[in-house]
């Protein structure tokens, strides 16, 4: 092949999309075996390659030129054949500082923890350096510093950095460490992207912390690496184009509010016009239990049916470019909202209280409107990344909603 990445696992990289819309050349992915990696490294059958888990170490030894941050790093990411001669360089480097800068985060004069020993952390640990920290812990699983005592022995953390596959898809809501043990930090920094935003990031959101997942540093890395294919210089603006275009892709758009504020007309007429699959989940957990709504809340009450919807929820969570209708008690439950969010923008469809209809709504019929609205109004208020006023036609609605959508995409 010519240009591509390799590693042992490949299955939901990004890489592909990313370098065709950068540079327009075919991009391949390649997953190897570790018994195989030497023999295709020797060969040399490849002009450009990018390089991820767990042969960004193994591939030094094949090089005949390392760039200066390769070397310095111990870490290549990125391959180059110039003339016979294998180049060996770390993009990965440049694309952690561009996530760090657009996140608004510097390490000047901070104590700075580092979640993970691995290849990445060698990367983060030169960029954070060279970015003037006070202070660089790295945690890990055991050894001195590690993740249980870490509490304890730092929690002046100023910056926290996870550069671990922990809460990385298909294993959401992993996390080394809690946040609420470090109360100085102010940045947080997660180079997983699948989900778009991990366990940590949603957590640092909910506390105010500024922070940033890793599809932006995967996009930066490519343009850098493509450049390094090519040859030809790529203007910055190319990656927040396509960073944007993949989180438009990517992301899920959930409808939220009331029982009978309009989300499953909106949902479908939001999925026509995004060409979207769109998911009613109230739909989907009659259709996997045999039974209505309802029949299930007769059959196990209440809490039987939140258990349904909550694992409906956590089915879908890893899932992108959906439009999804929770039913309205969905957010009551904060792992409901956090697995929605992983990889979704909720928005609040807001309605009159007395516009709202009843019929085949259980706790609707069974109680005071007025007060469920009350008693759901903080959950619904802490879940929404943005509200829109269902009062008007739905085309307009629908159009609003998009609108709103697409703003909250990268907040």
């Amino acid at each position: 092949m010519q240009y591509g990445l390799i590693g042992e696992r490949l299955g939901h990289s990004h890489s592909k999309r990313i370098h065709e819309q950068l540079a327009g050349y075919s991009y391949e992915l390649q997953s190897i075996p570790r018994e195989e990696i030497d023999r295709f490294l020797a060969a040399r059958d490849f002009c450009g390659l990018n390089v991820t888990i767990p042969y960004k170490r193994t591939v030094i030894p094949y090089c005949d030129e390392l760039s200066p941050a390769a070397r310095s790093i111990g870490s290549v990411n990125t391959l180059v054949m110039r003339q016979g001669r294998l180049y060996g360089d770390n993009t990965d480097y440049a694309g952690f500082c561009y996530l760090a800068r657009r996140a608004g985060i510097s390490f000047a004069g901070r104590k700075v923890l580092i979640c993970g020993s691995g290849g990445t952390s060698l990367t983060v640990r030169a960029a954070v350096r060279d970015g003037g920290a006070r202070e660089i812990v790295v945690l890990s699983r055991t050894g001195e510093e590690n993740y249980q005592n870490a509490p304890l022995r730092h929690a002046d953390a100023e910056i926290l950095i996870n550069t671990t596959p922990l809460g990385m898809f298909p294993n959401l809501g992993g996390q080394a460490v809690a946040l609420e043990d470090f109360p100085r930090l102010e940045g947080v920094l997660d180079v997983v992207y699948n989900p778009l935003r991990t366990a940590l990031i949603l957590q640092a959101k909910e506390r105010g912390i500024r922070c940033a997942g890793g599809l932006r540093m995967l996009v930066a890395q490519a343009k850098y690496a493509a450049e390094q294919f090519t040859g030809h210089a790529i203007l910055d603006s190319r990656i927040e184009e396509i960073f944007g275009t993949l989180c438009a892709e990517l992301s899920n758009l959930v409808l939220i509010g009331m029982p009978g504020s309009g989300k499953t007309t909106l949902g479908l007429a939001c999925a026509q016009a995004l060409g979207r699959e769109f998911v009613d989940l109230d739909e989907r957990i009659a259709a996997g239990a045999g039974r209505t709504i309802p029949e299930i809340f007769a059959d196990e009450g209440e809490e039987g049916f939140r258990w349904r919807e909550s694992e409906a929820i956590a089915s879908l969570a890893p899932r992108g470019g959906l439009v999804i209708a929770p039913g309205g008690g969905a957010v009551l439950r904060r792992e409901n909202v956090r697995a929605l969010r992983a990889n979704g923008v909720l928005v609040r469809l807001n309605r009159p209280v007395g516009l709202l209809p009843v019929e085949g709504r259980p706790l609707s019929l069974s109680g005071s409107l007025d007060r469920m609205a009350q008693e759901r109004e903080p959950f619904y208020a802490a879940a929404a990344d943005a509200s829109v006023e269902n009062g008007g036609e739905i085309e307009a609605v629908c159009r609003r909603i998009l609108e709103v959508w697409h703003e909250a995409l990268d907040s």
